[in-house]
C-alpha cells in the first residue's frame, strides 16, 4: 500500500511538473485545434499576439498590414533598416506598419508595380496572398505552369479557380508541403481568394519560417548570415546558433569622449564612450560593433594627495546604443589605473599620491556585470 501511495504521488508530481509545458495560452484555442501548436509557438515568440481579453480568435481574418508585420517578425527581420523605401498613396510614414511593409518589400516578400501605387493595408489578406509571400521568402527550384497544374490537380478540387499569377507559387508550395488547408472538407480545396483566418496565417507563417531556415531567398540569406570581422576578442564569448553571449566578468574596452580626472571630476558625473573597435568572438563573429555608444557615470572619485593617498576613479556603465539605434542595458564597471615601473609606484605610494586621468583618445577597460546576448545576424541585443 505504501508503495502504491508513493507511486500515485510521484505520478501526480510528474503530471503537475509537465503541465506548464502542455498548457495552451488561449482559452479559445483547444488543445486539439488543428493549428494549436503553430499558434502557441509563434505566440510565445511574439510573432503573433492575442486580443486584450486573452483570446486569439482563430477564425477571424488578418489585414494585409498585419500579415506583413507578422511575416517580418517570423523571419526575425524586424530590426532590419531599409535605405530606400517605396511610397504608397494610402500609407504614410507614421502608419503603424509602415516599416514592416517596407521590409517586406525589401526582402521581396511582396511586390509593388510602381511608386505611388496602393497597398490596401486594411484589406484582408487572402490565402493566395499569404501563400505567395511564404513562397517568396524562399529559394526554390523553378517549375513550369504545367508541372504546377499537375501536382495541384492530384489533390485539390478547385484547381480551376487558381489565377495564372498564383499557379506557380501554389505549385511550389504544394511540392514543399506548405499549403495550409483546415480539416473538415470531403476533398481539400485551395480557396485562393478567400480571406485567410488567423489560424491559417499562423500555420502559413510557421511553415514559411521553417523552410526559410533551410533555403531563404538571396536577401534573407544575407540578412540571416552571422556577421564577421576583426576586432577585440572577448575571452569566454560563446556562440549558439545565431546567438552570441558575452559572459559576466568579461573585460571590454571603451574610449571616453571627454576628459575625466581624479582631481577635477565629481562622483555622479555622466560620461559617454564608444567601442574603439568591434568586440568579436575568437571565430571573428561580431558581438558589438565599433563606435557603438556607451553611457554611464563616475561612481567614486577621490583626488590624489601628497603623503595621503593615491587618486581613485571608478566608473559604472549602464547603457549601450547599438548601430540599430537600440538603447538597452550594458552593466559594467571599471577602475582607472596607470602602469608604472617599480620606482614610480614607490614614489606615488609614499610621497606624491597618484593622480588619475583619461583623455578622449584614451582606451580604458571595464568588467561586464551580467551576461549580454546578441543576435549575430543584425547586432540586436536581447533584453531581459
Amino acid at each position: 500500500m505504501k508503495n502504491l501511495i508513493k507511486g500515485m504521488l510521484c505520478t501526480a508530481v510528474i503530471a503537475f511538473g509537465i503541465m506548464p509545458a502542455m498548457a495552451f495560452q488561449f482559452p479559445d484555442v483547444a488543445i486539439n485545434h488543428w493549428a494549436a501548436s503553430q499558434i502557441n509557438i509563434l505566440s510565445d515568440e511574439g510573432v503573433i499576439v492575442g486580443y486584450p481579453d486573452g483570446t486569439f480568435k482563430p477564425d477571424d481574418n488578418v489585414t494585409r498590414a498585419e500579415f506583413a508585420s507578422m511575416a517580418i517578425k517570423a523571419l526575425g527581420q524586424e530590426h532590419t533598416k531599409v535605405a530606400q523605401p517605396v511610397e504608397f498613396t494610402d500609407i504614410t510614414r507614421d502608419y503603424w506598419a509602415y516599416d514592416a511593409i517596407q521590409k517586406a518589400l525589401y526582402f521581396d516578400l511582396i511586390s509593388s508595380s510602381k511608386e505611388g501605387s496602393l497597398f490596401r493595408p486594411d484589406d484582408n489578406v487572402s490565402r493566395e496572398e499569404a501563400t505567395t509571400v511564404a513562397v517568396n521568402a524562399l529559394t526554390t527550384e523553378q517549375i513550369s505552369p504545367a508541372k504546377a497544374l499537375e501536382v495541384l490537380s492530384k489533390k485539390y478540387a478547385d484547381v480551376g479557380s487558381i489565377s495564372k499569377e498564383f499557379l506557380i507559387p501554389a505549385g511550389k508550395s504544394e511540392i514543399l508541403n506548405m499549403i495550409v488547408v483546415a480539416p473538415g472538407k470531403s476533398q481539400p480545396v485551395l480557396e485562393p481568394a478567400r480571406p485567410a483566418t488567423r489560424a491559417e496565417v499562423a500555420a502559413i507563417l510557421y511553415n514559411m519560417r521553417e523552410q526559410a531556415k533551410l533555403n531563404p531567398n538571396a536577401k534573407l540569406a544575407e540578412a540571416m548570415r552571422k556577421k564577421t570581422g576583426n576586432g577585440y576578442v572577448i575571452e569566454g564569448a560563446t556562440v549558439q546558433g545565431s546567438i552570441g553571449t558575452i559572459p559576466a566578468g568579461a573585460i571590454v574596452p571603451i574610449k571616453l569622449t571627454k576628459y575625466v580626472s581624479s582631481q577635477s571630476s565629481q562622483a555622479g558625473d555622466v560620461y559617454v564612450a564608444v567601442a574603439p573597435q568591434n568586440y568579436t568572438t575568437k571565430d571573428k563573429y561580431i558581438l558589438v560593433y565599433e563606435n557603438s555608444n556607451f553611457k554611464g557615470q563616475l561612481l567614486d572619485v577621490r583626488s590624489g594627495k601628497w603623503f595621503v593617498r593615491n587618486g581613485v576613479l571608478v566608473y559604472e556603465n549602464s547603457l549601450i546604443t547599438t548601430g540599430n539605434d537600440q538603447i538597452t542595458d550594458f552593466k559594467a564597471t571599471g577602475e582607472l589605473s596607470k602602469n608604472r615601473n617599480w620606482f614610480m609606484k614607490f614614489v606615488r605610494a609614499t610621497l606624491k599620491g597618484e593622480k588619475l586621468d583619461a583623455a578622449p583618445t584614451d582606451v580604458v577597460y571595464m568588467r561586464l556585470l551580467k551576461p549580454v546576448k546578441i543576435d549575430l545576424t543584425n547586432g540586436w541585443i536581447y533584453e531581459d
